[in-house]
């Protein structure tokens, strides 16, 4: 009998189809908690800068005073950091199949809060660009983390522990925004406090960083001492580091055994499926449409929520709201409380009613009007000015694009559904989150690009619009690949 429990374990797909008869699993409360908390630390840090980004580069003088070049140097500043993700971020999850995900975590921990510090002290593009480098190659985390989820959950629960994963995400959105627009330049703000203050005026970014820098050095503190360990077997850096110079000495000095291709391991026969397999045994076609779909996602939402700052600081004139840092990060905020919230107490009711291929659908689909929103904002100011009628606007754009954020859970999940074992999860995880990042490399700077020609030419005005919607377009074209139903170990 435990033998059978054994071999469910290890070889039935992570996610079933829904069974009405199956009794739904307790969540382990004390473990997402701390998950949950750990995974607040990235929208604190990335979105802190958003809303003083335009002006940072406007003050480091690398436009030399070309208003229009502000979304470009924007954008490739915000794609540095998936650069750097992209070539490390597969390495990181594969090595939390081996080590464990808590060592993993506290290196990216680490790497973010040090970024930070460093971001805040930049004063020229290059520092800017040193400093999200930085950020990038030391930090896995994201995908260790869904991982990690994943570990601690079944099929039961594991809707509902991912409904609450956009609270971090709502949390950061609303406080990094105010942190970062309140307390950039604190010294002109606040000068009763920092007037005085000769290191914030040189320095005027700096404490709007440091604050997330601090509350990241506070998460590896939460930990170290409590996280617990979800890799059941786990073995030592060094032990791996020399495994591995062993398996290339063997193989360089001896000649390689011809491979009996009838008797290979593949991914539904592996003869130890407690054990990570190789990367080349994830290349099947359920991974490659699942890491397909995670990929168009990141690339349209990236490219979105990099536009969504740009367009709000732009001059009217110029396409844009003219708004102000304070007032953009504001919006933001108010944006992060409304997503979250609808999240956490509506996508698990939707996944339960609709399915997950429904609802990821709807979700990407919504980035349609959320695009012809922009234009249609922008002459609205131009014919009533800053009012009523252009919140309301801004309001309903937002509120559409909240389902958008629903497919990230949905995405997870059929990348759980698509990894072969539970030992390669990190692996599978780490290869959609690789393919993500590169996206995401394309998706801030040619959608700046696009911005900033649109802005120099107004006859090409709303080519962004046209680029940004091709996106979209994308992204639901390639939900069709998506089984209604998850896949199933014998297909």
């Amino acid at each position: 009998m435990s033998h059978q429990s054994h071999q469910a374990d290890e070889e039935t797909p992570l996610l079933q189809p829904e069974e009405q008869h199956k009794v739904k699993t307790p969540l382990p409360w004390r473990q997402l908690s701390i998950i949950l908390f750990l995974q607040l630390t990235e929208p604190v840090t990335a979105q802190a800068i958003a809303p003083f980004a335009p002006q940072l580069i406007r003050d480091v003088g690398v436009t030399h005073g070309d208003e229009s070049r502000v979304g470009y140097f924007v954008g490739i500043m915000y794609s540095v950091f998936y650069v750097a993700q992209a070539l490390t971020t597969l390495q990181w999850n594969r090595l939390s199949d081996h080590i464990g995900r808590k060592p993993v975590i506290l290196t990216g921990l680490f790497g973010i809060s040090a970024s930070m510090f460093l971001f805040g002290l930049s004063k020229t593009f290059g520092g800017l660009i040193l400093s999200r480098a930085l950020c990038g190659a030391l930090n896995g985390n994201s995908g260790v983390i869904k991982s990690m989820m994943i570990d601690i959950t079944d099929s039961t629960n594991m809707a509902q522990a991912f409904g609450f994963l956009p609270l971090p995400w709502m949390t950061g959105n609303t406080l990094a925004p105010l942190i970062g627009g309140s307390l950039s330049h604190p010294a002109d703000r606040f000068p009763r406090l920092f007037g005085q203050s000769t290191f914030l005026k040189t320095y005027p970014y700096f404490l709007a960083c440091a604050g997330p820098a601090l509350f990241t050095a506070l998460a590896w503190v939460v930990t170290y001492m409590l996280l617990q360990e979800t890799v059941p077997t786990t073995t030592s850096l060094w032990s791996l580091i020399r495994n591995r110079c062993r398996t290339i000495l063997t193989f360089v000095h001896t000649k390689p055994p011809r491979v009996d291709r009838s008797s290979s391991d593949t991914v539904q026969g592996s003869p130890d499926d407690s054990k990570p397999l190789p990367l080349s045994a994830l290349m099947t076609p359920r991974i490659l449409i699942a890491t397909l779909n995670y990929a168009t996602l990141a690339l349209f939402d990236i490219s979105l929520r990099s536009l969504i700052p740009v367009f709000y600081a732009t001059p009217v004139n110029m396409g844009g709201l003219g708004l102000d840092p304070p007032r953009i990060g504001n919006i933001l905020a108010v944006f992060g409380i409304a997503n979250g919230l609808f999240q956490v107490f509506f996508f698990a009711r939707l996944h339960e009613r609709f399915g997950t291929k429904v609802v990821y659908t709807c979700g990407v689909a919504s980035g349609v009007p959320t695009i012809i929103a922009f234009p249609i904002i922008n002459m609205l100011n131009q014919t009533y000015g800053i009012g009523a009628t252009v919140w309301l606007a801004v309001g309903l754009q937002l509120t559409i694009s909240i389902t958008l954020n629903m497919c990230y859970s949905c995405g997870a999940m059929y990348i759980a559904a698509a990894s072969p074992n539970r030992a390669s999860l990190g692996a599978t995880n780490g290869l959609a989150q690789t393919v993500a990042a590169c996206v995401r490399i394309i998706g801030p700077a040619s959608t700046m690009s696009m911005f900033s020609f649109s802005v120099r030419d107004p006859y090409y005005g709303w080519a962004v619009y046209y680029f940004m919607m091709v996106l979209a377009l994308f992204a639901i074209g390639a939900s069709f690949l998506l089984p209604r139903q998850m896949w199933k170990c014998s297909n």
